[in-house]
């Protein structure tokens, strides 16, 4: 099974919703990929309430996927997470890449990164949908590999 690692500030909203919708979209095309999420700098989400972003668990839920009962809290990202994943991505490259620098700089070019902003730039709404397609579009990609 090869692993995939979503990155985003907080592992609170975006890269639980890639991680839990690409779980999902994998098992269906029987893709032998799974998806786990970290956070690159978990101390900014000290004013979120809970294990998961309430705008997440709407999306996951109108898309069908149902998530774990006792959903765990979200996780600061740490070296070994890098290594033992065979592609990370980045959820919002401006936003993400100094952060990479900063803190595992020697990951930088390894990570993909896309662009999918944050609530205080982008509705939760355009956010996900956004993200939705990029990946289908990763789910179209490894099912031809």
């Amino acid at each position: 099974m090869k692993k995939i690692l979503f990155l985003c500030t907080g592992n609170y909203y975006r890269s639980r919703f890639a991680e839990h919708l690409f779980n999902c979209l994998a098992l269906k095309q029987g893709l032998k990929w799974q998806a786990v999420s970290r956070a690159l700098a978990l101390e900014r989400g000290v004013n979120n309430i809970g294990a998961i972003s309430q705008y997440t668990i709407e999306a996951l839920k109108e898309r069908g996927v149902t998530l774990p009962e006792g959903e765990r809290l979200p996780l600061q990202a740490l070296e070994e997470d890098f290594q033992t994943v065979d592609l990370i991505i980045a959820l919002d490259e401006l936003e993400h890449q100094p952060l990479i620098l900063e803190r595992f700089p020697k990951w930088l070019d390894a990570v993909e990164y896309w662009l999918i902003h944050d609530i205080d730039k982008t509705s939760a709404q355009e956010a996900l949908d956004k993200l939705e397609k990029h990946l289908l579009l990763l789910i179209e990609k490894l099912a031809q590999t």
